[in-house]
């Protein structure tokens, strides 16, 4: 069943839910550009690879951090023995491995760059040494002669001046060899996410990428009506009027999954 919103579903906000959506949606997108720009052009999902440290503030929006108590069950001692104190057990917060996907269309007749898309995650947007490296892979992406996209889903974290406290969500293009102005793309809780302009290399025109029709298949390809409660209040809180709005939705859509 689809999601009680029609655009952006904020109850997968949550860092829980993000890594997983991500994913789904990077797939999603690149299936959906790859049908339109073949055979000349192709997409691939790209990778970047960091590693993450215990102390590390992007640590805490890429996993919680979870202490597993475990009471374990009572037994009688042996006659004679010391009683052993039932411990508590907690995960080991080592260095871990952050892989961020992305996505890149190259041109198929010399394999360059032609644009590179990016779904931005909760580290992309806390201050921190991984914000840090995608600001600076943006600007060097917005200088070069390929063509940058941003997505931005996510309500919480920092966004760049010239589009933040101006929606819940957004899509940036900065067009190759144009200092601007930048195209962006607007959309809130109660609207659909936008179809957007890919652009390509002359003489192809720009293809659409319908973002509402992206998160509908990575939604449900995962299945997540199945997954999530929708109970309390998303990560970050919606404001009162939108509260009351998404309880009106989420019980609407209880109704009609029930019926």
């Amino acid at each position: 069943m689809p999601t009680p919103f029609p655009g952006m579903d904020p109850y997968l906000e949550d860092p829980i839910e993000w890594s997983d959506l991500h994913f789904r949606l990077i797939g999603a997108i690149s299936r959906q550009l790859t049908a339109q720009v073949a055979p000349h052009f192709y997409v691939r999902v790209e990778q970047r690879v960091s590693i993450v440290g215990p102390d590390d503030d992007e640590r805490r929006v890429i996993i919680p951090d979870v202490y597993l108590a475990q009471t374990g069950v009572q037994s009688l001692p042996a006659a004679g023995a010391a009683q052993i104190a039932t411990p508590t057990l907690i995960s080991v917060l080592d260095e871990i491995e952050l892989r961020e996907h992305f996505i890149e269309i190259y041109d198929a007749r010399n394999r360059s760059v032609v644009a590179t898309l990016e779904v931005l995650s909760p580290v992309n947007k806390l201050a921190g040494t991984k914000r840090a490296a995608f600001l600076a892979k943006r600007r060097a992406v917005m200088a070069s002669p390929a063509h940058w996209i941003e997505i931005d889903l996510l309500r919480a974290g920092e966004r760049p001046p010239e589009v933040a406290g101006k929606s819940d969500s957004y899509a940036l293009l900065k067009r190759s060899g144009q200092p601007g102005p930048y195209e962006v793309w607007y959309a809130n809780l109660r609207d659909p996410l936008p179809t957007i302009a890919v652009p390509l290399r002359n003489p192809f025109a720009d293809v659409p990428l319908d973002l509402q029709t992206a998160f509908a298949t990575a939604y449900a390809e995962a299945r997540y009506d199945d997954q999530l409660a929708y109970e309390g209040s998303p990560p970050p809180p919606l404001c009162p009027a939108d509260a009351s709005w998404a309880a009106a939705r989420i019980s609407a859509w209880r109704t009609q999954r029930e019926a």
